[in-house]
């Protein structure tokens, strides 16, 4: 199986990906703040100015999908499907440490030296999507969507910014890596779909847009490209 055109392609979006971050992605994530109003003749007294609170609004079509998107999928929650989104959040680092762990092992007992070299290639790319997941947060510093839209009511409350979504960069780093290293379909198969969920579930819960799931899914996968397993 050979990966040259998905590599390119997944290449020139994280190319795209980083103008966004550092030409335009202030722009396109514009959001809008609470200013405080005049100050006016207050109807009580009170010691500190008023301040009124203004509602965000969307401020280009990317936010508005964004926005409807969540409000939609926190009016649809429900008791069933809640508990197994937040099962796959929580435990997302069983999966990112499992798979090299896993292969690094099954290399020593069966002394397999592709095997444990593609536990190393696994891990790393998986590091890598995880380090540049934190510095690119830190950088565009995008709000949590409940933090902008009062509708949006989050599962849970995380910290950090939004943009990307660590967990779908690591997870999609992984099932990448594994899936390059060993190109079957019951190996891909299961690796993208527990990676898909993941992300699914970043937005379920209230805590990521889906732009924030669709460049942590590009940014992790490609890391997994960059990067080169043993065959």
């Amino acid at each position: 199986m050979k990966y040259f055109f998905c590599e390119r392609l997944f290449k020139l979006l994280i190319v795209l990906q980083l103008f966004t971050f550092f030409g335009g992605g202030a722009k396109l994530f514009a959001q809008t703040v609470v200013v405080p109003a005049k100050d006016t003749v207050a109807v009580l007294p009170a010691p500190k100015p008023k301040v009124a609170v203004v509602v965000p609004k969307a401020d280009n079509f990317v936010q508005r999908f964004d926005d409807r998107t969540m409000i939609s999928l926190a009016l649809h929650r429900t008791p069933e499907a809640t508990p197994t989104m937040s099962f796959l959040s929580r435990n997302l680092m069983y999966g990112n440490i499992g798979v090299p762990a896993g292969l690094l092992i099954g290399g020593i007992i069966t002394k397999d030296r592709n095997m444990r070299e593609n536990a190393g290639y696994v891990a790393s790319s998986t590091a890598i999507s995880f380090v540049a997941t934190y510095l690119i947060k830190k950088l565009v510093g995008r709000p949590r969507p409940f933090i902008r839209n009062l509708k949006i009511v989050p599962v849970y409350i995380p910290g950090e910014s939004s943009f990307p979504s660590g967990h779908t960069s690591t997870s999609f780093s992984t099932a990448m890596a594994v899936s390059r290293a060993y190109p079957k379909w019951y190996v891909i198969a299961p690796s993208f779909l527990w990676a898909g969920a993941t992300g699914y579930s970043r937005m379920y819960l209230g805590v990521h847009y889906p732009t924030d799931v669709l460049g942590g899914a590009v940014l992790g996968s490609g890391t997994a490209l960059l990067l080169k397993p043993a065959f």
